[in-house]
């Protein structure tokens, strides 16, 4: 794993470096922009609209827009004037009860490993916090930006997780459209907790997947393989809904099919291009020496696709600070 940030965590005046690593990656499947007419991809250009002219990345600063159109304009050291040295702390400020955080308050997780002669130290903490079933609420500066986190022990490890602060989270009462206050039907009301009831099993993270990554891949298979291809089109759901009878209906179902399996895929072997006669007189010592996508090519196999990670800009390449 790549470091992306060192410190240390400060509790009291006991003080345990750590490294900290990125605890999730972002599997989703990239498309660039082509241009139809040659096939090439397009790229990104830096371009001032009064000048007319590409801009370098040594000649880009920051600004924040307080006006429509008026800007005032920050140097490099002056942000830096913003950082002080407890960015390279994780200030743990309050030990909490996990429950008492509510999900929404969550960003992105890190793991946190001991660095230096911290070992010691890292292993206190992370026993003293899974013995009192404790998390703790710290301060951390990442990318120059202040955000509150939780860290607590994930088997054996120290787990750290970014978090908004309040007035970061909007309330409730901004969403348009709410039900008012009202009674239910107590008979569709057990008919949902019955429902709900024949769900309910413990949490087992291997049973999801990305069914539309997974579809994503299986096109570009095909795509390569020159097959053509359909997706079985969805059936159509009807705006007039039998609460009574829909619930009903899925306790009757839930037994036979707990999954939605998604929409399938259906590939023909419909190829673009067929062999030529004489590659059907190949000798299997010579389809042997062919290149496997050649051999892939002859036989119609569809290639295998794995997904390719983001390809990160110049801007994103940032550091952790």
């Amino acid at each position: 794993m790549h470091t992306v940030w060192k410190g240390a965590i400060s509790f009291g005046l006991v003080h345990v470096p750590v490294k900290m690593f990125s605890a999730t990656e972002d599997k989703d499947i990239s498309l660039r922009y082509i241009h139809k007419e040659c096939g090439s991809p397009l790229s990104y250009v830096r371009k001032c609209p009064v000048c007319d002219k590409e801009v370098a990345w040594e000649e880009i600063g920051k600004g924040y827009e307080y006006e429509k159109g008026k800007f005032v304009l920050f140097d490099k050291e002056e942000l830096d004037q913003l950082t002080d040295e407890s960015s390279k702390s994780i200030t743990i400020l309050d030990f909490v009860d996990l429950t008492e955080i509510d999900p929404i308050y969550f960003q992105k997780t890190y793991y946190l490993s001991p660095d230096q002669a911290g070992t010691n130290a890292y292993r206190l903490l992370m026993e003293a916090m899974r013995q009192t079933g404790k998390i703790g609420i710290a301060k951390i500066s990442i990318r120059s930006k202040s955000s509150l986190a939780a860290i607590r022990v994930l088997e054996d490890c120290l787990a750290i997780e970014t978090i908004f602060y309040p007035d970061e989270v909007r309330p409730v009462s901004q969403v348009p459209g709410l039900p008012e206050a009202g009674t239910v039907n107590d008979k569709e009301l057990d008919m949902a907790k019955l429902l709900i009831s024949q769900l309910s099993t413990p949490f087992d993270p291997a049973k999801y997947t990305d069914d539309y990554r997974q579809r994503m891949l299986d096109l570009i298979s095909h795509k390569i393989a020159g097959e053509e291809f359909h997706i079985a089109p969805a059936k159509q759901e009807s705006n007039v809904i039998d609460l009574m009878a829909a619930l009903q209906a899925s306790i009757q179902a839930v037994q036979h099919i707990p999954t939605d399996p998604g929409p399938s895929l259906t590939g023909t072997k419909k190829t673009k291009t067929k062999a030529a006669p004489a590659a059907k007189r190949k000798t299997a010592k010579s389809k042997a020496a062919e290149p496997a996508d050649q051999q892939n090519e002859a036989s119609g196999t569809i290639p295998v696709i794995a997904p390719k990670p983001k390809r990160r800009s110049p801007k994103s390449k940032t550091t952790v600070s």
